[in-house]
Order: structure tokens, then C-alpha cells, then sequence
């Protein structure tokens, strides 16, 4: 697997399809596995430190979810090859299962939303099995009693996919602390998927999210919450961009002396 350092992170530099494939691998080998998706977003929480790093360090598959980051990546000369945001992995994720035959459980989400989304990937990609759905209450994570009912429903329905939409980085991290005890293969945090599959928040169109726009669409569908993020925590990405950059030219410059001595 080609694995890049990329800021204050790595990416595992493949193709959507590349990646689909790696996701097989990950499944046939049952190790509860974990996949994250790194966006402009997570790569800001990352330079923060905390758990997050942790959770990142031990992931078994980090693919890029973001045309800035793709875009930064050209600039420092070591180009990611393809956008693999979350929101379009999970469609084609459900499509391979459905020809696999891999079973998957969606936990979370609002109360439906999961079960809608279900239907409608069923309807879709016929001999898709979703075999568990459920909606978990507020403060979940912190109840045991809750955590057990999770436990066994899903060790009771068996699936080789979970699909966790928590939001982020709690899905993440519901994950990388839990993935032990739910014995999946292989789990993924994919955010807004549910709603986005569900019809509960309609996705950008294509031409912005091929050019980098779509977080502008996206403020529309809910500028409360997305507001300050988009446009006030994310502009960070831009100092950070150009520390990792002059980091790279302070280590490329070291290496060429160490060469010469």
C-alpha cells in the first residue's frame, strides 16, 4: 500500500477503486480494522493535538477526503491521486457488498434516518444486506448499560461492514475506543452519508464538489452549524499548508548537507 506523509498526518495515496480493494483486504483479514477520512477539518484538529492523534496513528486506512488537500499536495510536489471523500466511498462501498455478499450495520444518525437510508441502498444494489440499524440516544458512548444493548445487537447481527454516522471526530473516536469489543472486520465514520443516502440533506452537485466548492453548498443546507466552520476554523488550513511546506524545505536542505558531509 503506498502510504505518504502528508502534514500533520499520512494518507494511503490510492484510487477509489484501489481503495474498495483495500477495504476487501481488510475484511478478509478480521482484525477489526478502521477507516478515517481526513479533511481540511480533521487535519486542523490533528495540529491541535489530543485523542485524535492517537486515533489516527493507529487507523488501518486513511484516505484523503477533500479537493484543498488535494490541492496542497500538488503544491508541495507530492500529489494525492484521487479525492475519496466518505459521502462517495459509501455508495460504491454498499455496491460491492451487495455483490460480496458482506453484511453491514448502520449505527446512527437521527431516529429513521438509518432506516431510510437502508431502504433506499436496498432499492439500489439488490442483495444488499443491511442487517442491523439503530439510532442511539444522546450521551450513549458514557452509558454502559446503553453500550451493552449496542454490543450485542451488533455482534448478535455479525456484519463485516459497520458504518457509524456520529459526526465528527466522535465517530472516529467511538470507533478507535470500541473496536475491540464490537469485533467488526472493518468500521468506517462517515459523517453525513446516512442523511445524505436517506434524502434527510441533499448532497452538492457534482461540478462543486469536482472543483473544491462543495463546503459552500453545504453552509447553505445548514449555516448554524457549518457557518463558523467553513469559514472561520478552516481558514487555518492556509498558515498550516505553508508550515508543512517549510518544513519539508528545512528537511529536504538538511538531507542535501548530511549528503555532502
Amino acid at each position: 500500500m503506498s502510504r505518504i506523509k502528508f502534514m500533520n498526518t499520512e494518507i494511503d495515496n490510492l484510487t477509489m477503486t484501489e481503495a474498495l480493494d483495500a477495504i476487501d483486504d481488510l475484511i478478509a483479514a478480521n482484525k477489526n480494522a478502521y477507516v478515517v477520512t481526513p479533511n481540511v477539518d480533521h487535519i486542523i484538529q490533528l495540529e491541535r493535538g489530543g485523542e485524535i492523534v492517537d486515533v489516527y496513528k493507529h487507523a488501518d486506512l486513511i484516505l484523503c477526503d477533500g479537493k484543498p488537500l488535494i490541492w496542497i499536495s500538488k503544491w508541495y510536489g507530492t500529489p494525492i491521486r484521487e479525492k475519496i471523500s466518505g459521502s462517495d466511498l459509501f455508495p460504491l462501498l454498499c455496491e460491492r457488498a451487495a455483490k460480496k455478499g458482506y453484511k453491514m450495520f448502520f449505527l446512527g444518525a437521527a431516529e429513521g434516518v438509518a432506516a431510510r437510508a437502508a431502504k433506499n441502498l436496498e432499492a439500489r444494489y439488490p442483495g444488499l444486506d443491511v442487517c442491523g440499524i439503530y439510532s442511539p440516544p444522546y450521551g450513549f458512548e458514557n452509558d454502559e448499560v446503553e453500550m451493552e444493548k449496542i454490543t450485542k445487537m451488533i455482534k448478535d447481527a455479525a456484519p463485516q461492514i459497520l458504518i457509524v454516522g456520529l459526526g465528527a471526530p466522535k465517530q472516529e473516536k467511538f470507533i478507535y475506543h470500541n473496536r475491540e469489543r464490537l469485533g467488526v472486520p472493518v468500521s468506517l465514520g462517515l459523517g453525513a452519508s446516512l442523511d445524505f443516502e436517506a434524502g434527510q440533506i441533499k448532497r452538492a452537485p457534482k461540478w462543486m464538489a469536482n472543483h473544491g466548492f462543495e463546503w459552500l453548498y453545504r453552509i447553505t443546507q445548514d449555516p448554524k452549524r457549518l457557518a463558523k466552520r467553513y469559514l472561520v476554523d478552516d481558514r487555518k488550513i492556509f498558515k498550516l499548508a505553508l508550515k508543512y511546506k517549510n518544513k519539508k524545505k528545512s528537511s529536504l536542505r538538511l538531507t542535501l548537507r548530511q549528503r555532502r558531509a
